[in-house]
């Protein structure tokens, strides 16, 4: 475990970049293998809109590396943290780290997100996305991105992680992120098997449903733990999704980088409700 620590501490911005293009890439050639629905779009076009956003959430985690360091550093010096209060064992020590580092920086802030009005103008913009695929994973306003960050350093401080165990999370996000917007289709039982534990690709397309109430479920992003416990967990038959918010169909309002950015200072819109019936699994 120690070993593992010691590499993701030391890891370099280019191999960590190496690991997620290959995922980026890996997914994409899948999503034309097994695809879970056959889009008729422009795939190239759509990866370029969405690709923008990638570069924007670079902006925003470089400005904030520094603090990530310096919280992380200020937690183990002083030892100062929630898995500080024991003894634990470095494995134990890791997990828990990185199960707080979900919680806080990716569930809880997520659903604030879709509870706080005027986040949700941010938020948003990741589910405008009317074609879910892997680079919907990156499909995030600066704005988000921000919030993002600022709880990511919250989570450092109360769970009092070294910056090894936040680099584990990272990865294993990002990499969660492309794997659960991935347009594949997974084996049904073994989706569900995993989704006990772990966000799958079709526990997360269910909340990119056009409309509420799934668009406010399954909030997770690596485990599912947290909605299950929240009772925010859904399961829906997938052919029965619709992707994008009702607010923004039209071709304009979802597909216009000027638009898009603009989104979060336009006047709310507040989302309606669709009934999908007792399709349940």
């Amino acid at each position: 475990m120690q070993t593992i620590i010691d590499f993701f501490e030391t890891i370099s911005p280019a191999y960590r970049t190496a690991i997620l293009v290959t995922g980026l890439v890996g997914f994409w050639a899948l999503e034309g293998a097994i695809p879970l629905f056959s889009f008729k779009y422009s795939k190239i076009k759509h990866a370029l809109l969405n690709l923008f956003f990638i570069l924007t959430t670079l902006v925003v985690n470089f400005v904030f590396a520094f603090f990530i360091i310096k919280a992380c550093d200020f937690t183990s010096v002083n030892k100062f943290g929630l898995l500080y209060l024991a003894n634990l064992p470095l494995w134990l020590h890791v997990t828990l780290g990185v199960l707080l580092l979900d919680f806080i920086g990716a569930y809880l802030i997520h659903w604030i997100h879709h509870k706080v009005k005027w986040m949700w103008k941010f938020h948003l913009i990741h589910h405008t996305d009317t074609k879910v695929d892997v680079t919907t994973s990156l499909r995030h306003h600066p704005g988000e991105s921000l919030f993002r960050v600022i709880f990511a350093l919250l989570a450092i401080l109360i769970a009092g992680v070294p910056v090894g165990v936040v680099m584990v999370y990272q990865t294993l996000s990002a990499l969660f992120a492309q794997i659960t917007h991935a347009n594949i289709k997974t084996p049904a039982k073994i989706d569900r098997l995993l989704s006990y534990i772990f966000v799958t690709p079709k526990m997360h397309k269910v909340h990119h449903h056009f409309a509420r109430p799934l668009t406010d479920t399954n909030y997770g992003n690596i485990f599912s733990i947290w909605d299950r416990l929240f009772r925010t967990f859904v399961e829906v038959e997938t052919k029965t999704l619709q992707y994008g918010i009702d607010t923004h169909m039209e071709m304009e309002e979802h597909s216009s980088l000027k638009n898009l950015l603009a989104i979060p200072f336009q006047a709310y819109r507040a989302p309606g409700s669709s009934k999908f019936g007792d399709e349940s699994n």
